[in-house]
């Protein structure tokens, strides 16, 4: 027994080694000018790739979702099914975007997002907005405070299977909280104080609590959530009119695209931080970028390139490769970039599980 215990205590230093490494990295000062210098002229959000990608995406969602609902033969609806979750994880990442494009540069996206993606799928962009930049904050990234951070690789082997089943009951999670706890949050003002609080924000850190809005972020939040309400409680009412089929078949779709989400986040980063503030260059050798084809299916809109994202922020998706490629070139091989570069999902998810067994 003692032999376990010394076992055991071994590997919990030798993780706390390395999570202290990864909080104390010194800045890669050669790496953050390049990264900033090489890429100055495609800063720069493009309206021709944004509309068309996306008026595309969301046109394959809803038309793959019709053909599931009326289809006769199940493998049609199957067939049509994955299409539709594909097209819609692709069309609802625009999400990503809206936080990052700046002022002006994309006018009405936002609206017509929200009106086409986002209340219909009640992931309005408020639950975004003001939440997804805090991850990228320097003193944010990876601790208690990060909305969008759980350090993953250094808890208990069921936290991964339980972080993926959370996300396909994604669904009807969104129905409660648009049908049910926002009416009623109207008379109950102690309910509506925790749903602004707990359940207004795409986040995977449990303990994260949100604040109530102000200015700008709050009118935009009162007509985005009236808006998913009120279409949260016509789909709980809809199978009186049209049967149960439309409803699960949307909400089946619906999760499986957060499934894949899911699986894309369990991989955007390496989730080794045990909650202290780190440098750029620590948060970069944290993330991952995965720059292979394949990816871009299910890492869509720039998300495969999740490491140099955390470099350049505001950096519209369409730019991400050549990016890359720029960085990639200049370093070269050996450099502090390269290390966040990553095969595959598949390598990763294995990577990330193996580190959970030696807890």
């Amino acid at each position: 027994m003692n032999a376990i215990n010394d076992r055991l205590d071994a590997r919990a230093e030798t993780r706390a080694k390395a999570a202290r490494a990864l909080a104390t990295t010194p800045e890669d000062a050669a790496m953050l000018r390049a990264a900033v210098d090489l890429t100055r002229d495609l800063a720069v959000a493009r309206p021709g790739v944004y509309w068309p990608d996306f008026l595309a995406s969301a046109a394959l969602a809803y038309a793959g979702i019709a053909v599931a609902i009326l289809a006769s033969q199940g493998w049609v609806a199957l067939l049509a099914g994955l299409v539709a979750a594909l097209a819609l994880y692709r069309a609802s990442s625009f999400i990503h975007e809206l936080t990052h494009i700046r002022a002006g540069s994309l006018p009405g996206f936002r609206l017509v997002w929200n009106l086409m993606i986002g209340i219909p799928m009640l992931m309005p962009s408020f639950l975004y907005e003001g939440v997804h930049t805090q991850h990228h904050a320097k003193t944010r990234y990876g601790t208690a405070d990060d909305p969008e951070y759980l350090p993953l690789a250094l808890m208990k082997p069921w936290s991964l299977p339980l972080f993926i089943v959370v996300a396909l009951l994604m669904p009807i999670g969104l129905l409660l909280r648009f049908g049910v706890l926002t009416p009623l949050g109207l008379v109950i003002p102690p309910l509506r104080r925790a749903v602004v609080e707990r359940y207004s924000a795409l986040a995977i850190n449990p303990g994260y609590r949100r604040k109530a809005p102000e200015g700008d972020l709050k009118r935009m939040w009162a007509w985005q959530e009236a808006g998913a309400s009120l279409w949260a409680i016509a789909l709980l009412l809809s199978p009186l009119a049209f049967g149960w089929r439309p409803l699960l078949v949307g909400m089946a779709i619906h999760s499986c695209a957060a499934v894949i989400n899911q699986l894309r986040t369990l991989v955007a980063h390496l989730w080794e931080n045990e909650g202290e503030p780190m440098t750029v260059t620590g948060q970069y050798l944290d993330s991952v970028n995965v720059p292979g084809a394949i990816a871009a299916l299910w890492a869509p809109v720039g998300l495969r390139f999740h490491a140099l994202h955390h470099l350049l922020p505001s950096m519209p998706y369409h730019s991400l490769p050549e990016a890359h490629r720029r960085i990639s070139a200049h370093l070269g091989t050996g450099s502090t970039y390269e290390r966040s570069t990553h095969s595959g999902m598949l390598p990763l998810v294995a990577k990330i599980a193996r580190s959970t067994m030696k807890v």
